[in-house]
């Protein structure tokens, strides 16, 4: 229970409360998550595109070409871990329905409208992405991992409205 107030701590501390509580607008994103995301990105603004900021999470699709022949291949897994799994963790929310829940709800409270809005176009378009997925007969944990590389794109244009860094 120590760590949990410890963190808690630090989310609601003046350096990080702005940060984090535009973070927790996204869906399957909460105060760990965002704590953690922040902690490990440190400032997101050093990035110069979302694309960059994908490429640090490792969860970019690999490729080797030759001549005239490419071969796509499975995610990267050269950027930062601890990032990526809390992605891959986020991105099993869109599974469910698109709806915004009660918590989400509160979660989004007092938050800027150009917060919200980032992260109800992340919600509109990923659930109906794994939604599209899963039609095509793709298995879940495929899905969720190829689902979390965007919110890092929407987290990082977050991240050019607020300030979504570590202080």
């Amino acid at each position: 229970m120590g760590i949990d107030r410890l963190i808690l701590g630090w989310a609601t501390g003046e350096d990080y409360k702005d940060a984090v509580k535009c973070l927790r607008c996204f869906k399957g994103i909460d105060t760990l998550a965002a704590i953690t995301i922040l902690a490990e990105a440190q400032d997101l603004t050093r990035f110069g595109s979302a694309r960059a900021f994908m490429s640090y999470t490792g969860l970019v699709g690999s490729e080797y070409s030759s001549g005239e022949r490419t071969i796509r291949g499975s995610i990267t897994k050269t950027g930062n871990a601890h990032i990526r799994r809390v992605l891959v963790e986020s991105a099993w929310a869109y599974r469910h329905r698109n709806v915004t829940g009660p918590d989400l709800l509160a979660r989004r409270k007092g938050c800027p409208a150009e917060a919200i809005k980032i992260a109800r176009k992340a919600q509109d378009r990923l659930t109906a992405k794994f939604r599209r997925m899963i039609s095509k007969g793709k298995k879940q944990p495929v899905i969720a991992v190829a689902i979390a590389r965007e919110p890092a794109g929407f987290i990082w244009n977050m991240s050019r409205h607020f300030p979504v860094k570590a202080v």
